[in-house]
């Protein structure tokens, strides 16, 4: 048995994923947290979050590193860990750090602060010769909006160290330029409490489907699970509103895609992690969007789980606990799996999702998650204000999309609005 230390967590679905890994590989875990609140106030009222189960469940300030450091290392020498690991993006620099401070396996922490700041991946990649919009990396809005005119509009204005889409704002002239910078400005913090670089990045807009390259890269060699795509929405907003895997791309495009993702891992020399890459099949070949040094979110993993029959939460504690992940596929009676998401187009309260019991019971579906009456409604911007999601699967094809748009169809939020 071995003893994995998770710091810190997203409380969405990778939370409950990872601890549920960690648990059938036979292990256990300590979990380490600076607002153990924010866990509880997460789960359902009568439930406890699973990620409290943890064998040792102790606090620290994960968000100073260099009080954290000698921390953990006391830790360690109580607990003795054998990893370590997080599903939450704004940590996975602080992990690599602990990894390397500890002698655990792991990526270098290089590495993943390459991976986690946008504008650090843009300039690694163009350096290493990997495919990319044409940027520009600007100190701030002053900077940009000179950047832009010598660019030319249209362009994608971003923070450089946001998830979910924050931010992220499609921008066609200086005016929407100037408020979708000053949008970023007066969000100086993250969602975690830790200071954010007020660095901006300006991108061309690429054309073409957006897809995700999920791999697993381990003892110096990475291998490719498969290929997921992605609708998006929500302009001038890049809100993803649904997945399927496989995606359905002509093998010439899936290869593009798969060896353009590698190329970025190596680039970046992510080892021993699990990844999701983010990549446009432009007209002039694949572009990469980002690197993720995690397993893909958006119920994305449950996607492949269904397909494929891998776990790669499970990969993700294997790989963090040097040990070679299972990667074999195996039959699960799907050929395909998606997911789509119900988002929110107006703001107020919830008052009931019409529709819910038909789709719940309806023939071929794997999951729903619905928002509870009384919640507040946002008009989203981003990835966090989803009413819910719906997840299909298709024996025969790629026909599960199809399937779960038709499902969204059938749910009709009532919102009351302010």
């Amino acid at each position: 048995m071995a003893h994995l230390l998770v710091v810190e967590s997203w409380v969405g679905s990778m939370s409950r994923l990872l601890p549920r890994a960690i648990r059938e590989g036979g292990h256990e875990f300590t979990f380490l947290t600076r607002d153990l609140h924010h866990y509880l106030r997460s789960a359902p009222e009568g439930t406890a979050h699973p990620l409290l189960a943890a064998r040792n469940v102790t606090t620290a300030e994960t968000n100073d590193i260099d009080t954290l450091l000698p921390h953990v290392e006391r830790l360690h020498e109580a607990l003795g860990f054998d990893g370590v690991v997080t599903s939450c993006d704004y940590y996975l620099p602080t992990v690599a750090r602990i990894a390397a401070r500890l002698g655990l396996p792991g990526p270098t922490p290089e590495a993943v602060e390459n991976a986690c700041r946008k504008d650090t991946t843009r300039r690694v990649l163009a350096e290493a010769g990997v495919p990319g919009p044409r940027f520009a990396v600007c100190a701030d809005r002053a900077a940009a909006e000179q950047a832009a005119r010598e660019q030319g509009f249209p362009l994608v204005v971003k923070p450089v160290d946001l998830c979910a889409g924050m931010f992220v704002r499609r921008v066609d002239d200086e005016r929407e330029l100037t408020e979708a910078c000053r949008a970023i400005a007066d969000f100086p913090l993250n969602a975690r409490g830790q200071l954010r670089a007020p660095v901006l990045l300006l991108e061309e807009l690429l054309d073409g489907p957006e897809v995700s390259v999920e791999t697993v890269s381990f003892a110096g060699s990475t291998h490719v699970v498969g290929v997921t795509d992605k609708s998006l929405g929500g302009a001038p907003a890049f809100i993803e509103t649904g997945h399927m895997f496989p995606a359905a791309l002509a093998p010439a495009d899936a290869e593009a895609a798969q060896d353009t993702a590698v190329q970025a891992i190596k680039a970046l020399g992510l080892d021993s992690v699990v990844a999701h890459t983010e990549i446009r099949l432009t007209a002039a070949g694949p572009r990469v969007v980002e690197v993720n040094p995690r397993p893909a979110g958006n119920r994305i993993t449950e996607l492949i789980r269904h397909v494929t029959g891998l776990d790669l939460a499970a990969a993700c504690v294997d790989v963090a606990l040097d040990r070679t992940p299972d990667l074999r596929p195996r039959a699960t009676g799907l050929r395909s799996a998606a997911v789509g998401f119900l988002v929110p187009d107006t703001e107020g309260t919830l008052e009931v999702i019409v529709g819910a019991e038909q789709v719940r019971s309806a023939e071929g579906v794997l999951e729903v998650q619905l928002a509870e009456p009384g919640r507040t409604v946002k008009t989203a911007g981003s990835n966090n204000e989803y009413l819910g999601h719906v997840m299909a699967g298709d024996a025969e094809g790629p026909g599960a999309r199809a399937r779960v748009e038709s499902l969204l169809s059938e749910l009709r939020p009532r919102v009351t609005t302010r």
